[in-house]
């Protein structure tokens, strides 16, 4: 999906992998026969060194956990992550008659990359810092879409977007489809992913929550947030990606599950929000006036900007302009810190050089910039994956888990919607089979990923840079 929130996560507690457990079976991942391999070489005591490549090694030789009790009648499935995908998933199951419990880490609301920034400082800024618009190509997911403009909750985005060169060059771009955003920006869409029907009977969302392990037991998936349990469920959905999914299925007795997300590559993306008293100077034409949107092109620190401002509120003047600007991935790569712990050096250096791109992009000398009067940065350490396996889900029915999200056919929106869908039905599926065949249910455990094509802030089918509507030399900045 464009962009996306990945949330901090708490460390998971140590576990050791059970040899047995009541109600279910292990199989070693492993060769069999193979000789156990040498003790290695004893460290000097001290802060243990931790290595990524040993770890990943750890996990790919779990013990497969095999369910071996009947499935019930009146299945619940818990979903660990409450982006787009989660909650599509928890709707598909819930309209199947599965319960589900969402956990999310999110502070603020639902959604993941479905995120909207709303600051009070007197003037009401917003600021859409994630996901900056969609497109819709498939037949599902236009069902929703048509869901949400019928309720006033999205509507067409008809300002111009385009591509922006260094210097002012601007062209805008056509599109076979419509770009869509949310009236009142990207997370009220979120939240009407839950149909009211089934909520407080069949879906059940908590908040914030940072599930740190999963354990099976009786037949059972346990949950615990820092040990603190956190219920028993028949299935378990991973809805979300990066290293918090990493650490949870690497002791969880997942290993097929686990060799399919390590092999998952994401990219590092910076935004900066920034409001600004005046509107900035804009290039424009007489056929589109003033974009609203751009993908900037060969200017390192800066790969997108929008203006918040005139997409989400075009009636309204007066305001001050709310706009987002997103890096390219290979400035977010170079400049990647822990985005829990931003130091402060790394924030200023971040807003400098994106703010000088931005000059650069719209052919401003240096300096010449309006300061502004509100900026974040914020680093999206694991925004959008760089190769997917091309399935709409993966699930393991030996261990009655499964992942859903955005990375398994593309990076936008509809993606992550229809993967949710596809595994709550698919999961819907192996329960009303009861389990009986299993073989059959088995989807995505060993699909090769390849690369990833789009632009550094996701994919959006119909939107066509290959045919210009304008082009022109350069086009003057407006006053």
């Amino acid at each position: 999906m464009p962009l996306f929130h990945p949330a901090p996560c708490a460390r998971p507690a140590a576990a050791r992998a059970a040899s047995r457990f009541s109600g279910a079976v292990v199989a070693a991942s492993g060769a069999g026969g193979a000789r156990p391999p040498k003790a290695p070489p004893r460290r000097p005591r001290g802060k243990p060194r931790f290595s990524r490549q040993s770890a990943i090694k750890k996990s790919f030789q779990q013990e497969q956990v095999v369910f071996s009790t009947p499935v019930p009648a009146d299945p619940t499935v818990a979903i660990i992550g409450g982006g787009a995908s989660g909650l599509a998933c928890a709707s598909a199951l819930a309209a199947r008659g599965v319960r589900a419990v969402v956990f999310d880490t999110g502070m603020h609301g639902l959604g993941g990359r479905m995120a909207t920034r709303m600051v009070d400082d007197g003037r009401r800024l917003v600021f859409d810092h994630a996901a900056q618009f969609f497109t819709a190509s498939d037949q599902r997911f236009q069902k929703l879409v048509d869901e949400w403009v019928d309720k006033g909750l999205a509507r067409e985005w008809r300002g111009s977007i385009g591509e922006l060169e260094a210097g002012g060059h601007f062209t805008a771009i056509p599109s076979s489809t419509p770009r869509y955003i949310g009236v009142r920006g990207m997370r009220p869409l979120a939240d009407a992913m839950l149909p009211e029907v089934y909520q407080n009977d069949l879906i059940k969302v908590v908040r914030p929550s940072w599930i740190s392990k999963l354990e099976p037991f009786n037949g059972l998936w346990r949950l615990f947030e820092s040990e603190k349990p956190q219920g028993q469920y028949d299935a378990v959905v991973i809805a979300h990606n990066g290293k918090c999914a990493n650490r949870l299925l690497s002791t969880s007795g997942l290993p097929q599950l686990t060799r399919q997300m390590k092999r998952l590559e994401l990219s590092s993306i910076w935004a900066l929000l920034a409001a600004f008293d005046d509107p900035l100077p804009i290039p424009q034409d007489n056929t589109y006036g003033t974009f609203e949107g751009a993908f900037v092109r060969d200017i390192d620190s800066l790969s997108w900007m929008a203006n918040n401002t005139q997409k989400l509120f075009p009636l309204e003047t007066n305001r001050p302009e709310c706009w987002t600007f997103f890096s390219t991935a290979s400035y977010g790569k170079k400049n990647k810190v822990p985005q829990e712990n931003i130091p402060n050096a790394t924030a200023e250096k971040v807003k400098r050089d994106m703010l000088g791109g931005v000059e650069l992009a719209l052919g401003l000398s240096t300096g010449s910039l309006q300061r502004p009067f509100y900026t974040r940065v914020q680093l999206w350490g694991a925004a959008l994956p760089m190769n997917t396996p091309g399935v709409p889900c993966i699930f393991d029915p030996q261990g009655r888990a499964g992942i859903c999200g955005d990375w398994l056919t593309g990076s936008s929106i509809e993606a992550a919607v229809l993967s949710g869908m596809s595994l709550g039905d698919h999961v819907a599926d192996y329960f009303a089979s009861g389990g009986e065949r299993p073989e059959e249910f088995a989807i995505g455990l060993d699909d090769s990923l390849n690369l990833v094509e789009g632009h550094d802030i996701g994919q959006f089918p119909g939107l066509d840079p290959q045919k210009p509507q304008v082009a022109e030399p350069q086009l003057a900045p407006s006053i």
